[in-house]
Parts: C-alpha cells; sequence; structure tokens
C-alpha cells in the first residue's frame, strides 16, 4: 500500500518514516538464515582483508549479496517499503546498491554525523532493515529530524553522538524498517552491548539519466522476471 496521508506529512517533514514489522514470519526468518549463512562464508576473507589494511574493521559488508541469495534480492522491491519509496519518487526508481552490514561491539561508533549526498543530488533515499533486534545501545540507527530540508544547513558533528541537538535515535526490532531521505543528518550510535549489530541499508535514487549501467546487475536478470523491476536494477530503461 502506499503511504497514507500522515505518513507523507510526517515524510516530508521528518526526513524519514519508521515502519515497524515490516518484515514478519518466514519472510524474515529467510532473511536471518541468508544473513547468518553469507556471513559465515565470508568472514574468513573480511578478516584476511583488515590484517592486510585493505578492510575496514569496523564494520563488515558482505560482498555481492544478490549473487549469494535470491532473499537479498526480494528486499529490493519489498511490498512493505517499495511503494513508500515509488510514492516519493514519482515511480521513477532506481536502486544503487545494497550494504549487508554487521558491526561490531565497540567503544565508538564507525561514522560519525552526516548527511550521503549534497541537496543538489537527485532525491536519495535509504532503507535500513533491522536483521536483529536492535536497541538503543547497540548501535541504533539515529536522525535529526528535518535536516533533510533545503537551507537547513551544516549541523555540528559533536562527540559524543548523542548531544547532537535536535537527534531522535531509532531502536528496533528484528523486522523493523527505517526509510529515510539521505540529505539529512544522520549515524549509528555506539554499539556498546557485547553482540554485534546486523542490518540491512538499501540505497535508492529518483531516477536520472546516466546514474547506472544495464551491465551492473546483468547477472541477476533472470531474477528479474518483470518490467518494473528490471527498470529498477537499470537493466531495462526506465523512459522508452
Amino acid at each position: 500500500m502506499r503511504p497514507t496521508r500522515s505518513e507523507t506529512e510526517f515524510w516530508e517533514e521528518n526526513g524519514y518514516v519508521f515502519l515497524e514489522g515490516a518484515m514478519v514470519g518466514d519472510d524474515l526468518a529467510r532473511l536471518q538464515d541468508a544473513f547468518e549463512r553469507a556471513s559465515r562464508e565470508h568472514k574468513e576473507e573480511w578478516l584476511k582483508g583488515v590484517a592486510s589494511g585493505r578492510r575496514p574493521a569496523a564494520h563488515y559488508d558482505i560482498p555481492r549479496p544478490f549473487d549469494f541469495d535470491d532473499a537479498f534480492i526480494d528486499l529490493v522491491d519489498h511490498p512493505s517499503w517499495y511503494p513508500y519509496l515509488m510514492e516519493f519518487a514519482s515511480d521513477e526508481l532506481i536502486l544503487l546498491g545494497p550494504q549487508v552490514r554487521t558491526v561490531p561491539a565497540q567503544p565508538i561508533s564507525y561514522v560519525g554525523w552526516h548527511p550521503d549526498v549534497p541537496q543538489s543530488s537527485p532525491l536519495h533515499m535509504k532503507v535500513q532493515v533491522y536483521v536483529d533486534d536492535c536497541p538503543a545501545e547497540r548501535g541504533a540507527f539515529a536522525y535529526v529530524p528535518g535536516s533533510h530540508k533545503p537551507g537547513v544547513g551544516l549541523c555540528p558533528k559533536p562527540r559524543p553522538l548523542d548531544s547532537m541537538p535536535g537527534c531522535k535515535v531509532l531502536p528496533g526490532k528484528a523486522g523493523d524498517v527505517i526509510v529515510f531521505n539521505s540529505y539529512g543528518w544522520h549515524t549509528a550510535m555506539e554499539n556498546r552491548t557485547l553482540n554485534p549489530r546486523k542490518s540491512i541499508i538499501l540505497i535508492y535514487e529518483q531516477w536520472s539519466e546516466g546514474r547506472t549501467s544495464p551491465d551492473r546487475y546483468a547477472s541477476i536478470l533472470d531474477k528479474c522476471k518483470t518490467s518494473e523491476r528490471r527498470k529498477l536494477f537499470g537493466l531495462e530503461p526506465m523512459r522508452s
């Protein structure tokens, strides 16, 4: 379903929407299983990369997730949040990429307060999917409501992170999802627990000419049975 008027108004005013229980039951279990299997398979590769200085130690992204399991492909146009993205992007949406990410327990966050793109960029949105329960102290996502609006200007970059004026920390349960405007200032809070934070970040943009390559996701063309999905992955022109 498309967002309600109140959800759209909240999005426009605050820059994010929180979708409680967006994934549940077998749908969530399938994703959790794929995440765990992919993590185990690629962990040694990541550790070798850390030891050689080629990979960051502060977070671990599973490489090539779309080639690993269809569960990751099916996230991209999942019915719980895809209609929201299409509404906000005026039905011209493209995928830029996924980040299947584990954040280890550590005393500082791997990233500070930041926007992802300048206001001059096409509308840029992300979907944060909590794979496991993520209380506030487990590296939960945080956002400064309203910071996505034109003319807001630069925000401070305080330490500790929770001293950012007006910030809102968004903890959640496994299967909860945050859709947010990447113009806005956001971060991952410190993970003060003994358990890693597991989440998936899907990166989208409102379509503009030349932003996708038909070769980028050619390996999953056979998994894109509809024209709508092929356009989303850049495998078919958005406009004829």
